[in-house]
């Protein structure tokens, strides 16, 4: 066991973890958290701790790709380190930085080389550069990644809206739907384009995720409302729809637009899949005390087990289905950032020919400041 450093020659250590309460509460961090504890007898530490919604302006500041997230602010040069590996890489670190008295207050050099040919300080130093510079090469091209992805993703989003007021249009011109219910549609979809209009704008000087607008909300009605404006796709086609929404459902701590969205787009390939006769429900169940629970279930042709992980990357798109739909194949992609954003997760249970329910969680409101 390693003695403590006297106070006064502890090394100065500056860090920043941007992080939301989800990513907190979770176990890598928890663990990084108990190490950065431990290491307070050999480092002067200072901990800053700043939630990406709350502060979205230190994403640009930092240029963060990823969150969670810790930043080494000083001593220099800044280090970023991101994903699901930062203990791993914080751990690789600190021996780097003792060794070459990177940080500040150390007051001592490192020791002479041996005559056994080892690297010399300049050489430790030069290859400690050329790995920081590695590092921030890495993450300025994982940044032009992540914005063409948001870029896609938002105009992928555009598609919604557009879509439904398209299936209003063609329901009003067959005398479906009444003239005040099809400009009631054609404005809200209207108010949904401008604001997507505004989140594209966004996107190049923040994060997508730092878009979100939480608040109270009931699933039920958004639900309800997503099945009317997919009226157009399961009339007439001897569907059966079965909705399946407890009386006694507790509100969510979710975004409207974003939980509307989801819905949308889980319903949408529901019915886009199942055949003629075929059967689409769509169940909202209390799950725990913590989350509520939502499946969209069809009678489609199912998906293959080893394709079902990747469906939620981008741009993936199933040979057997590419076919009976447009679009880029993103909309499960953005379905699962937008659950994982809120805290919760989405995955997928099917047998090919039987059908595929998709199921996803959102936390329950329970008094959370928006």
């Amino acid at each position: 066991m390693n003695s403590p450093v006297d106070a006064q020659s502890r090394q100065s250590l500056r860090l920043l973890l941007v992080a939301g309460p989800h990513h907190l509460a979770g176990q890598d961090l928890r663990g990084l958290m108990e190490f950065l504890q431990d290491q307070r007898s050999q480092f002067d530490l200072s901990l800053s701790i700043a939630d990406p919604q709350k502060q979205p302006e230190l994403l640009e500041l930092h240029r963060l790709v990823a969150t969670p997230a810790l930043v080494k602010l000083e001593p220099p040069p800044k280090q970023i380190f991101a994903g699901n590996a930062i203990l791993k890489q914080l751990q690789s670190w600190l021996p780097r930085w003792r060794q070459l008295g990177m940080v500040s207050g150390l007051g001592v050099g490192l020791r002479a080389v041996e005559p056994s040919g080892g690297p010399s300080e300049r050489e430790l130093q030069l290859e400690d550069q050329l790995l920081v510079l590695r590092q921030e090469n890495e993450t300025l091209t994982s940044r032009l990644g992540v914005q063409e992805r948001l870029l896609r993703m938002v105009a992928h989003e555009l598609r919604t809206p557009l879509t439904a007021a398209n299936l209003a249009l063609q329901s009003y011109r067959l005398a479906q739907i009444d003239r005040d219910r099809f400009f009631d549609v054609v404005d809200r979809r209207l108010e949904d384009i401008a604001q997507l209009s505004h989140d594209l704008l966004e996107v190049g000087s923040t994060r997508w995720e730092a878009l979100f607008n939480p608040q109270r909300l009931g699933l039920a009605p958004i639900a309800a409302e997503a099945i009317l404006e997919l009226e157009k796709l399961w009339v007439n086609r001897r569907l059966e729809l079965i909705t399946d929404v407890p009386s006694d459902l507790p509100d969510v701590y979710a975004d409207q637009r974003r939980m509307r969205q989801v819905l949308l787009n889980l319903m949408e390939n529901a019915l886009k899949f199942t055949p003629d006769g075929g059967r689409v429900s769509l169940t909202l169940l209390h799950r725990t005390s913590q989350w509520v629970q939502v499946s969209v279930c069809d009678s489609g042709p199912g998906i293959p087990t080893e394709e079902q992980q990747r469906i939620f990357q981008d741009r993936v798109r199933l040979p057997q289905t590419a076919a009976q739909a447009p679009g880029f194949g993103v909309g499960l992609s953005v379905c699962r950032r937008i659950v994982e954003v809120h805290g919760g997760r989405i995955w997928v249970v099917s047998e090919p020919g039987e059908g595929a329910c998709f199921h996803f969680t959102v936390p329950v409101w329970s008094g959370q400041s928006g």
